[in-house]
């Protein structure tokens, strides 16, 4: 797409020709974690039943893949609007499985130990930790990174490896904001801990979802014929960018405010932004739409 061409589309369809796979993000696409959009999950239906295309969800979820199923499906987004589930939790999981017989401690609400089923690894406390397992804040309602800082000061101090499992730094509940474990993972970068993190925007998720997205096709797809959809700069776009990926970008999501009117965003906007974060989309839509 040159720079003169529309940036902005009027909905997924005038893309579907060109792709025979789309990787798309969850929450902020499919949803805000409390209400499902509907017109999101009818466009990606429709995307498989009447352009042929397979969809492969890929989400930064610190949880296994089961799990977001049902919360898809409590939601309300059927099963009719992807063909398999990629988390980020998945993946973490076969990097957890790599440090067989460790004690971890587990940082992140107890709804997030499904993490570790199955796996060798013995869940501790804070002292006899030889590893950290992030999946977010204890209380994310109401805690923020600036409560963990003591702590993950003190834990950087021992050199424990920290494995995060939700690289967000933010994810939209709701109306509100809510910090995700990869703000706590920042911050103990920061802090000269060693960090671990699989999931968006960093390779192993992709690896893993386009493995996914050939065996419902039967054969590896030709990348230049996968779509990614995502609504996080930071993670969508630059993962997807990051792996040569074509990117539709939904506007509407967690950098809403940031392009006008959320359902007229200033393709001006738009571009400046990419532009700035050295980024590139092939198209971009307020909300995904058929």
């Amino acid at each position: 797409m040159t720079a003169s061409s529309p940036l902005l589309v009027s909905g997924l369809r005038d893309l579907a020709s060109e792709y025979d796979g789309i990787l798309s993000d969850v929450w902020g696409v499919l949803h805000n974690g409390v209400s499902a959009f509907s017109a999101a999950h009818e466009a990606l239906t429709a995307y498989r039943q009447e352009a042929g295309g397979a969809v492969v969800l890929i989400t930064n979820a610190p949880r296994p893949n089961e799990p977001i199923r049902e919360q898809l499906a409590h939601l309300g987004v059927p099963q009719t609007a992807f063909d398999d589930i990629v988390t980020s939790g998945d993946v973490t999981r076969e990097l957890l499985a790599t440090h067989p017989g460790a004690k971890v401690f587990h940082m992140g609400p107890e709804r997030d130990l499904t993490l570790y089923d199955g796996l060798d690894v013995t869940l501790t406390g804070e002292d006899d930790a030889d590893l950290i397992g992030c999946t977010g804040l204890f209380d994310d309602e109401n805690e923020t990174p600036d409560d963990y800082r003591d702590q993950l000061q003190r834990l950087a101090a021992r050199g424990l490896p920290f494995v995060c499992a939700n690289p967000d730094i933010v994810v939209e509940r709701g109306d509100r904001l809510i910090w995700c474990a990869g703000a706590l993972g920042r911050l103990y970068e920061d802090f000269g801990g060693p960090l671990s993190i699989v999931g968006k925007p960093h390779k192993p998720i992709y690896d893993s979802a386009k493995g996914r997205l050939a065996r419902i096709k039967g054969a590896a797809l030709d990348e230049s014929r996968i779509l990614a959809v995502g609504d996080g700069l930071p993670t969508d776009i630059r993962g997807a960018d990051s792996q040569g990926l074509d990117v539709l970008f939904v506007t509407a999501g967690i950098h809403a405010s940031d392009f006008g009117p959320a359902d007229q965003p200033d393709e001006a906007l738009i571009r400046r932004r990419l532009a700035e974060e050295g980024l590139s989309a092939r198209a971009a839509i307020p909300r995904l739409v058929w």
